[in-house]
């Protein structure tokens, strides 16, 4: 048993946080907050005034406050408005929707001047930097990508997480056509939380190197995609260490006239995965009530990479032949199918008072982890099963609640499901089939209010509890005796995980327009607990051991914008995170991404010490194994933005240096090891080093540990230039270096380090006309810096070594027919020959490694690459608009760091929207 700082006075706190916002929002002060018009004017580039436009205020929850639309001279006024920062949205037939933020009590709220444009205007509103608050990205001292819905459309051909391309300080991390991620200045999976509108959506079942239910929030159900990069458990807790991923669902809009009914429908294809989908949105609004719902599906059908080649296919990485032996153009088992819907309303029962239900179900089906199939360990069963999502929250949104100028309170369910059937060996058919269902479900409390004080402060306290349950009752299927047993599952079955934590911001103008400070604080803190009492006795023994951890943190970050002359800005940022171990941490047992993977209590008594690395090379650390415990981190970062009429750039240099780094090692176990049990794996052999192996897998088994420290450091820059009214072009840019800080070499961080990578844009749109066309470049430099722990990833290094390519010469390459019985023809022999070569086992392995080498990756970096496409538009009318996209024109074959599989080849992408 792991105790560390009891938590109970922590959640206490938190639970008396929450009651006291509520209390304050909810009694009628003194002091009331203040009322304050929004006004201005709407016309488009020629500056003809829009008549008719809809003027939508919203706040920062994207809880529709007021709505309006512009009269014959163009001009919208809303009144009653309490105080504080607000999105104004405005949409008018023939024109891109145009974000703006407004401070309602500032001067300036009142004669604002809003231009519509036919083409896509850069986005330039926040609303999840600084919580509570709807700020410009200029006035802001972190660095903020704020995707919109144009650009989701445009990049999100298959799965969400490709919003992540041509952006500056992230990558996409794709492990499987269903699984992916999101790289934040070089950190994924669990160092990166993710919030849907507010809500929490990571979870402490969220894996180290990935984001399984991530592209379960479907695109079509998002408006905008905001990524905070760097540092952000000050404002949203724990997991926070690379940054934030905010998604941002539709907002539901209110008729200020008579009731109204709108829709839009959208269609795709792609023909680089042959995949086909449609969506349809509807929305019905009236003066106080507002109801949208979208329904969506899609079929990802077998992808072609580029050249139609397959870089790790198993073939290649064991035979180093061409994997044309079993496969044609198109990777197999990359199929699936996904489909569901949101449903979101919005009920203003009284002035000031706004009731959000929102509602989310998604589903998919039939995905698999290629990787570890055909596509990296020649497996024949590694299934992704029922998938699904249901996503659920009430939002209370009152102004002028009392001294608060706004009040937010709301309650969450998510519900996470998934199942994984594996059978391992590298393709072993009498190998025990594991199914391994898994089902997280959280119940999640939020709640905080702000103050406008005077015209120069905002000031914002919150707080927040979530209590998580796991069931993940598990049994394997011997398919020799057609016998099913129970066992350990991936992580204890009803293991419960608790958080929360207690914060307070504040944004302070200096003075004004020109010298801002932010300043954020915030306790967190989270329990974890399994009971061997809820494991079933197995050989007279539970499953797994009683465990229980407490942890606890504080957070701040501290900002500021320096505006010496009008559109130009200087900026610092200071900031701590925290990661409190989740379950995955501290309870994984069974075969994941890297091998198989045990957790310090499994191994208790054995004798257990950390490897110096993760490969079979690694020796003993001589530090014992034990429960990990919080990783930390410090980050320093300045930069630089400028903006004006035809040039908006910026740059940002940082520095996070992350403490108590949770890394997998290899496990060393003294001599006698072999013949232990490590759940139902028995210890089938032991190296020289103390090294240890099980069936499950062939590369070494993995143990979590809190091991050194790592330094991330990085540049990243955007450019965008304006050179006539028809003319633009962009460039991206970022680099990222991580090391190890004891010995300089990378650290074994999940995922690796993506290689630094840049764009080039150049958009032709014409004012007087309907169309744009955008050729781009995309091109990444070739990455030599790969941990231990990548070099022997099946996704990344593909480490071989001579038992695993004797493995899948005698299971899966023998299984699919391409090993036959040698002259003696008896199967099973030494003298058994690959078909293709008529080579003995013996043979290919000193091919594949050289004589007298036991193991080695097959790839020791990543190739760079550059590729070309091009994109384009059109709108028909004012309701109907086509976009293609011909990408990667060279059909070129690249992947990215811990990829799965490679990246989609030549193909057009055809996206068609009508709205009625």
């Amino acid at each position: 048993m792991t105790r560390i700082n009891p938590l109970s006075c922590l959640l206490r706190t938190a639970a008396r946080t929450l009651a006291l916002i509520l209390l304050l929002g909810s009694t009628t002060s003194a002091v009331l907050a203040g009322d304050s018009p929004v006004s201005g004017v709407v016309h488009d580039s020629a500056g003809a005034v829009v008549t008719g436009a809809s003027v939508s205020l919203l706040n920062a929850q994207q809880t529709l406050v007021s709505a309006t639309k512009t009269d014959s001279q163009g001009r919208f006024s809303m009144t009653g408005i309490a105080n504080g920062g607000y999105l104004l949205v405005v949409s008018a037939r023939g024109f891109s929707e145009r974000r703006a933020a407004v401070n309602a009590g500032a001067a300036d709220s009142t004669r604002l001047d809003i231009v519509l444009d036919p083409g896509a205007i850069s986005e330039e509103v926040s609303i999840t930097a600084n919580p509570g608050s709807v700020q410009s990205v200029e006035t802001m001292a972190q660095q903020v990508n704020v995707i919109n819905e144009q650009q989701i459309g445009e990049r999100a051909a298959s799965i969400t997480a490709q919003v992540a391309a041509e952006e500056a300080g992230v990558h996409l991390q794709r492990t499987s056509p269903t699984i992916a991620g999101i790289f934040v200045r070089g950190l994924t999976g669990n160092k990166v939380n993710v919030f849907v509108d507010g809500v929490r959506y990571s979870t402490a079942a969220m894996r180290g190197g990935i984001n399984t239910f991530l592209d379960l929030i479907d695109q079509t159900n998002l408006q905008s995609v905001e990524i905070l990069r760097g540092p952000n458990s000050a404002q949203y807790g724990s997991d926070a260490l690379g940054g934030s991923i905010q998604l941002l669902s539709r907002a539901v809009v209110l008729s200020p006239d008579a009731p109204s009914f709108h829709g839009k429908a959208g269609a795709f294809f792609n023909s680089a995965d042959a995949a086909f989908g449609s969506n349809l949105t509807a929305t019905y609004a009236t003066k106080n009530f507002g109801l949208l719902a979208n329904l969506t599906g899609r079929r990802i059908n077998t992808l072609r990479a580029g050249q139609g080649a397959d870089s790790h296919n198993a073939i290649t990485r064991f035979f180093a032949l061409s994997p044309r032996l079993v496969i044609d153009d198109r990777l197999p088992d990359t199929a699936f199918t996904q489909y569901g819907g949101l449903l979101k309303l919005n009920w203003a029962p009284a002035a000031g008072s706004r009731f959000t239900v929102n509602y989310a179900r998604s589903q998919q089906d039939g995905g698999k982890r290629y990787d570890q199939l055909l596509g990296g360990d020649g497996n024949l069963i590694a299934d992704l099963r029922n998938l699904m999502l249901d996503f659920f929250y009430v939002k209370y949104d009152k102004a002028r609640a009392g001294w608060f100028d706004n009040l937010t309170a709301s309650y969450s369910f998510n519900s996470q499901r998934e199942e994984r059937v594996n059978q391992g060996g590298n393709g072993n058919p009498r190998g025990s089939i594991n199914r391994e269902p898994e089902r997280t479900s959280v119940n999640g409390l939020q709640a905080f209010a702000n103050k406008l004080i005077g015209n120069r402060n905002s000031f914002l306290i919150g707080g927040e509890y979530y209590r998580e349950r796991i069931a993940a009752a598990s049994y394997g299927f011997n398919p020799v005796t057609n016998v099913a047993t129970l066992r350990r599952g991936r992580v204890p079955d009803n293991a419960g995980y608790k958080s929360g934590g207690v914060y307070g911001q504040d944004v302070f103008e200096v003075v004004p327009n020109k010298f801002r400070l932010i300043g954020s604080i915030r306790w967190s803190g989270a329990s974890y607990e399994s009971r061997a009492s809820d494991s079933p006795l197995v050989g007279g023994k539970p499953l797994w051991p009683d465990d229980h951890l407490d942890v606890s943190d504080v957070t701040f970050r501290a900002g500021l914008v320096y505006s010496p002359v009008q559109g130009f800005s200087l900026l610092a940022n200071f900031s701590r995170g925290f990661r409190a171990p989740h379950v995955t941490d501290l309870g994984t047992l069974g075969v994941t991404g890297s091998g198989f993977e045990v957790a310090a209590p499994d191994v208790a008594g054995l004798g257990g010490t950390i490897g110096s690395t993760a490969g079979s090379d690694a020796v003993s650390t001589g530090k014992p194994v034990v429960q990990v415990e919080p990783e930390t981190s410090m980050n320093y970062e300045a930069g630089a933005r400028y903006r004006s009429r035809r040039v908006d750039t910026d740059f940002a240099f940082f520095v996070n240096d992350i403490s108590n780094n949770i890394t997998k090692q290899a496990l060393i176990l003294p001599p006698g090891s072999a013949g232990a049990h490590i759940g139902d794996q028995t210890i089938s052999s032991r190296n020289a080093n103390g090294v240890v192996f099980v069936p499950a897998s062939t590369n070494p088994v993995l143990v979590r540990a809190n091991f050194d420290d790592a330094r991330i450091h990085g540049f990243e820059h955007t450019l965008d230039v304006k050179v006539t009214p028809e003319w633009s072009f962009g460039t991206i840019f970022t680099y990222i270096h991580a090391r190890d800080k004891r010995t300089g070499l990378p650290p074994n961080i999940e995922g690796g380090t993506p290689a630094p990578e840049g764009y080039l844009k150049i958009r032709y749109a014409p004012a007087a006309k309907r169309f744009w066309i955008e050729p781009y470049m995309h091109a990444a430099a070739r990455q030599n810096r790969l941990s231990s722990l990548d070099l022997d990833d099946r996704r990344t290094g593909a480490g071989r070594s001579r038992s695993n390519i004797a493995a899948f010469f005698n299971n899966g390459a023998r299984f699919r027919g391409l090993v036959d019985a040698g002259p003696d023809g008896i199967a099973g022999n030494a003298d058994d020959r690959l078909i293709a070569t008529g080579e003995t086992l013996a043979q290919i392995q000193n091919r594949v490694l050289g004589p007298g080498v036991n193991s080695a990756p097959m790839f020791t970096a990543i190739p760079g690459y550059v590729t070309f496409n091009i994109r384009g538009g059109f709108r028909f009318g004012e309701s109907h608009e086509v976009m293609i996209d011909f990408s990667n024109i060279g059909d070129r074959n690249y992947r990215g760091v811990s990829w799965g599989l490679d990246a989609p080849g030549r193909g057009v992408y055809m996206r068609y929207n009508a709205r009625f």
